[in-house]
């Protein structure tokens, strides 16, 4: 028995079972590497986000098997413990070792199309094995980290199958799609379509859904937030002029009925709605029952490969085909995300505290090095007003999938929203602990709004989060485009000033403006106000027709 740790006879059973295993398919990889030496096999892969290409004109590369690590003994059964009513988990370190072979495989052999080479059966068997470990023992809504390492594992697989299985008739290609499949539907029973509840591929079925090259825009609004949604549409396609498609998100009719559907998709050409719920199961989930729970499951049922998520009350000042199309970072990362305020240095000890424990053993990205927040002990780190990802890559997939289970029900009330609030922070820590790379902002949240005081005393005091470009110039700002939302719902606002990089002094109460100090007030752009001042005009327009539809 592992030192400190309960383990059923069922799970020793099984344990003793994978190390068996894992002794054949060291066997196995051994002959391989013999064979590997004298066959040499041109390097070729159908998945260029996840692994580099060859230089060109290079002759082709001697596959080179990774040594096989040392298996460990095989542990003694002692005497039948007594029954549990819940069992203890016990952490298989065979798993992770099917895990790292299964990928070595993938990464260090390249297949020709209709090569007769096969996957070496131990190799299906082992992953075969894991698979229904994951399915005998599910995970508690706790376990975050853990299911950070289990969707590592898959995307392995998934890389293999990529790979190795170019004949989708092949018995193997069937038997590796059956284990992802399984695997994939234990973690997220949400991704059973319930439209199509006979169908056993539906992760397969999810990422096909996605158009390969499209992009575009997705607004998930109810009918709380319609107001905004419709300013919103115009303020992206008749001020910005931007050409992207639109899809307004909701969560069933109850959340969006009818009248506002087709209220807003005739304001504007290529706008159409998405149901998210005739996609994704909703009975783990509530998504009509709160409103921040829906934006991650937008995200993933969106067939755009590449979306960007707006909250129906955000105002662009440049449209978003900048992003798509020339932002470093997100080019480099396929994920962009913002920074919040940096606000309440060292309140939130808690919080860090379940952070660094479930980051436990896991190497920082780039994006978390730099963190102040996670650093320095600040409170919030994500605005998620904004969030823009290309699913065509498989880790921030799989990334945005740990998202989407950070917000089913009973996660999100037991942790997701008491440890922060609401879905901000589950988007980088899904990524994070997915290993997936991902780009924040340069900045962290910037005001918006007008300069009070003068000379050292000057302020920029605001109701809005705004935030910049890789030029620091302004991208888009959240909060509406009114002055304050929570107080008065017609009184709208052009600010003129906003300040970067500088201390938040932050409103005590919802009336009260939040100001930054100590910092350069930069003055709006002559553009820029142009740009706000043509969606407020549109804005009230759009009241006056919302008013006489009677949808107000």
């Amino acid at each position: 028995m592992i030192a400190g740790m309960n383990i059923p006879l069922l799970s020793q059973l099984r344990f003793r079972l994978f190390l068996g295993a894992l002794v054949l398919l060291s066997l196995v990889l051994l002959f391989w590497q013999q064979y590997t030496r004298s066959e040499a096999l041109p390097w070729k892969h159908n998945a260029p986000h996840d692994i580099p290409k060859s230089g060109e004109g290079s002759k082709p590369s001697i596959i080179q098997v990774p040594p096989i690590p040392s298996i460990p003994a095989a542990p003694s059964i002692p005497a039948i413990p007594s029954v549990s009513a819940t069992p203890s988990i016990p952490s298989i370190p065979s798993i992770l070792s099917i895990a790292s072979t299964s990928s070595s495989f993938a990464e260090e052999t390249s297949i020709q199309p209709h090569s007769t080479l096969e996957v070496p059966s131990q190799l299906l068997e082992s992953i075969s094995q894991a698979s229904q470990y994951f399915i005998d023992y599910p995970l508690k809504s706790s376990q975050f980290g853990e299911l950070g390492k289990r969707l590592q594992i898959l995307g392995r697989w998934i890389e293999s199958i990529e790979a190795l299985s170019y004949n989708s008739t092949s018995t193997q290609s069937i038997e590796l799609l059956a284990d992802i499949e399984k695997t994939a539907l234990s973690l997220f029973p949400f991704l059973k379509n319930p439209l199509k509840p006979e169908n056993t591929h539906v992760f397969t079925d999810l990422r096909k859904s996605h158009e390969h090259g499209s992009k575009g825009v997705v607004i998930p609004t109810g009918k709380g937030s319609f107001r905004f949604a419709c300013q919103l549409v115009s303020n992206l396609r008749d001020v910005l002029r931007s050409k992207l498609p639109i899809r307004i998100a909701y969560a069933g009719d109850g959340d969006l009925p009818i009248e506002f559907r087709e209220f807003i998709t005739k304001l504007a050409a290529d706008v159409e709605t998405l149901d998210v719920l005739k996609t994704v199961n909703d009975d783990s989930l509530e998504l009509a029952n709160d409103g921040w729970a829906i934006k991650p499951f937008v995200l993933l049922t969106s067939t755009f490969e590449q979306s960007m998520i707006l909250d129906a009350d955000a105002v662009l000042l440049q449209a978003p085909e900048v992003i798509f199309d020339n932002h470093s970072g997100y080019l480099e990362t396929g994920t962009l995300l913002f920074h919040d305020r940096l606000l309440w240095q060292g309140a939130f000890k808690e919080r860090h505290q379940w952070w660094e424990k479930e980051l436990e053993h896991h190497t920082p990205s780039p994006a978390l090095a730099k963190s102040l927040v996670y650093n320095e002990g600040y409170a919030e780190e994500c605005d998620s007003g904004m969030v823009v990802m290309d699913k065509s890559r498989l880790q921030t997939f799989l990334g945005l999938l740990h998202v989407c289970w950070q917000n089913t029900l009973s996660v999100r009330k037991a942790f997701t929203y008491t440890m922060g609030y609401g879905d901000k922070e589950s988007w980088w820590f899904g990524l994070e602990l997915s290993g997936a790379n991902y780009t924040f902002e340069e900045h962290y949240g910037a005001v918006l709004g007008e300069i009070r005081g003068e000379g050292k005393k000057t302020k920029v005091c605001g109701f809005t989060i705004a935030h910049t470009d890789e030029k620091d110039n302004l991208l888009w700002y959240n909060g509406s485009l009114l002055k304050n939302k929570a107080v008065n719902d017609t009184l709208f606002d052009v600010p003129t000033h906003f300040m970067i990089d500088a201390t938040w002094e932050k409103g005590a109460t919802k009336p009260d403006m939040s100001c930054m100090r100590d910092g350069k007030a930069q003055t709006v752009s002559r553009e820029e106000t142009e740009i706000i001042q043509a969606s407020v005009n549109n804005a009230k327009k759009i009241d006056e027709k919302i008013a006489e539809a009677k949808l107000a």
